[in-house]
Formats: structure tokens, sequence, C-alpha cells
């Protein structure tokens, strides 16, 4: 059985880089905390079909996995295709962008495996519920509850949704602002708004209690997307191009659903043949 070490990347490295060389059956993710839900369960699938393999993920913020990769890639010829990491999976694609500009990553290897939506969602128990975001923002006697956009980046998306469709000025007094995801659900199961507005992993977390009536579309509902790169050391590069390729099988598109996420975009997938 695989592990999931919740331990600094830097720390793992430092223990494995003096002359450690993990087996060539193993594919080493460096990923942020936040994208551990799906990373983790994407692993899993694939260890199911790929018994010969077995994932291992160290986790990091940012900043860290940056540094981290960029010590890896610029100790010299030694670590060159013998470094311990197979592919990165930040949470967010920014990272992904700088790690390209430097060639920390292969060109052409980085796959978009999922996006964000935002979802309206209402208590499970709910009969009459509205069936889109459209027509409870319309609505003058729905109450909405959203998160704080000063706070979260939940909260931000949801005020530029809101924003591009024209809706801020005449929903604003129907708004009732929790601090984060939790304290929005919070408000409306506890009667304090009549419907919520989430991202969908957020959702799907607590689908016991609500249920989504509606998911945002256009750009303006997704907030990220992530996406998943083979470093330019990368030990096994047929490993890591079987997983990046395994991302967009219709398994773990169905894995990645359940979990609350939505498709990539069509032009997030990418060539992992090279």
């Amino acid at each position: 059985m695989s592990r999931y070490l919740l331990m600094p990347l830097g720390f793992f490295l430092s223990m494995v880089l003096p002359g450690a060389v993990l087996a060539l059956e193993s594919l080493v993710i460096a990923a942020s905390p936040s994208v551990a839900g799906p990373v983790e369960a994407l692993s899993r699938k694939f260890e199911a079909t790929h018994p010969d393999a077995r994932v291992k993920i160290y986790y990091d913020t940012a900043l860290s996995l940056r540094q981290t990769i960029a010590t890896v890639e610029n100790r010299g010829r030694y670590f060159i295709g013998t470094g311990p990491i197979h592919l990165v999976a930040p949470g967010g694609d920014e990272l992904i962008t700088r790690l390209q500009q430097k060639y920390y990553v292969l060109p052409g290897t980085t796959v978009t495996y999922a996006s964000v939506p935002l979802v309206l969602v209402v208590p499970e128990s709910l009969v009459d519920a509205p069936s889109s975001l459209d027509i409870a923002v319309r609505d003058s006697r729905i109450r909405i509850a959203v998160a704080d956009p000063s706070l979260t980046a939940l909260g931000q998306e949801t005020r530029r949704w809101l924003e591009s469709r024209g809706f801020v000025g005449s929903a604003a007094d129907r708004l009732d602002i929790a601090t984060d995801a939790a304290g929005v659900l919070d408000h409306l199961l506890n009667g304090k708004a009549d419907v919520a507005i989430v991202f969908g992993p957020d959702a799907a977390r607590e689908r016991e209690r609500v249920r989504v009536v509606d998911v945002a579309t256009g750009s303006d509902g997704s907030a990220k997307l992530h996406s998943m790169a083979m470093v330019r050391s990368c030990p096994d590069r047929a490993l890591g191009q079987e997983f990046l390729a395994f991302l967009h099988t219709s398994a773990s598109q169905a894995l990645l659903r359940s979990l609350g996420y939505g498709l990539p975009p069509a032009e997030g997938a990418a060539d992992t043949t090279r």
C-alpha cells in the first residue's frame, strides 16, 4: 500500500538526495496540500489499475515546491535523470508557468486534469429549490449565503461571477456573508439563507446534507484549473507519461466529478508523449 506523507518536501529530499535511489516502480508527486484530495484519490485509482506502480506524494507550499525543484534541477549532471521527483501538482497553474519559464518542467507535459466550479446548493431536504443561479439571484425573496471576498478565494470568485452577470447591486441586500466555505454551509443549514454558493468540492464533502442544483458556467465560474507536469529530472519518464495520460481517462474524470471537480477545458489536454 502506498504511503501519503504529510511532511515537508524539503525534509524528505534532505534524507534521500545524498544517495538513495527510489525503485523504478515508484512514482513521486510533489504536491500542494490544497490538492491533497484529488491527487490522493487519483493515485489510489492509478495503483488499482497499475499493480506494479506505487505512488508517493510529498506536500509543501508553493514557494517551497519551487525552491526544492530548482535545487534538484541545478545540482548538476549527477542529478539530471536521477532526481526523486517525477511530477509536480501545485494548487494553481501559476507555479507550473514559473517552472516552465526556468525549464524545470518538460515542455509539452503539462496536463490540466480538473476545474473548480462554483455551484449553487440547497439543503437536501428542500423541495422547492430554484433551478439555477440566475433565478436565485434575480428572485428578491431568496437569501443567498456567500463567502467574504476580503478573506477567501471563494468569496472573490463568487463576487467576480455576480459582477460579471450584473447582479451585485440588485442582490447585495440579500447576501448573507460568512467567513469561509464552512461558514457559508453552516448559515445555509441553520436557516440564515435559502441557498448558498460554494466550490464544487465543498459541496461534495457535504453531499449528505446539501445538494447541487446548478453549476456556474463560463470563465467566471471556475476559480482555478488544476494541472500536473513532469519535472525535467524525472527518473522514469515513461511512468510519468503513463500517469499524466491516465488523468484524462473516463475513470479518472468520473472520480474527479464525484469529488465535486469539473472537467478540464479542451485546451487543457497537453501532449504527454515527448
